[in-house]
C-alpha cells in the first residue's frame, strides 16, 4: 500500500501563492508517478502535475509557468508550489501515486491508483 497525507491548503486572493505538501510512505514500486490531481464541485478530477521515477515532470497546460512540483527527503515528501493563483484553480487537491507514467494521468480524468484525503484550495477576492 501507499499512504499519502496532504497539507497546506488555504484560502487566498487571486494572484496569491500556496505550497502544498504531501508525506508519502509505503510500497515504492507502486508509485512510479507521484503527483497531484484536483477536483472542483460538479467537475471531473484533473491531473495537474506529476513526477515520474526518472525525474520527468509533466504539467497540465492550464498550470504551466505557475505551478512547480518537486520532491524531497528521498522522494518521501512531495510539494506543489502554486503561484499566480486564479479563481479557476479553486478545488480539492489530492496527492496521488500511480503505477504508470505521469503522461497518462496528468491532464486527464483518469483515476490514480492511490490518493490522500485532499486539501482544499480556494482562490477568491
Amino acid at each position: 500500500q501507499v499512504q499519502l497525507v496532504e497539507s497546506g491548503g488555504d484560502s487566498v486572493q487571486p494572484g496569491g501563492s500556496l505550497r502544498l505538501s504531501c508525506a508519502v510512505s509505503g510500497d515504492t514500486y507502486k508509485r512510479l508517478c507521484m503527483g497531484w490531481f484536483r477536483q472542483a464541485p460538479g467537475k471531473q478530477r484533473e491531473g495537474v502535475a506529476g513526477i515520474d521515477s526518472d525525474g520527468t515532470i509533466t504539467y497540465v497546460d492550464s498550470v504551466k509557468g505557475r505551478f512547480t512540483i518537486s520532491q524531497a527527503n528521498a522522494k518521501n515528501t512531495l510539494y506543489l508550489q502554486m503561484d499566480s493563483l486564479k479563481p479557476e484553480d479553486t478545488a480539492m487537491y489530492y496527492c496521488a501515486a500511480d503505477s504508470g507514467l505521469c503522461v497518462v494521468v496528468v491532464g486527464s480524468h483518469f483515476e490514480w491508483d492511490h490518493w490522500g484525503q485532499g486539501t482544499q484550495v480556494t482562490v477568491s477576492s
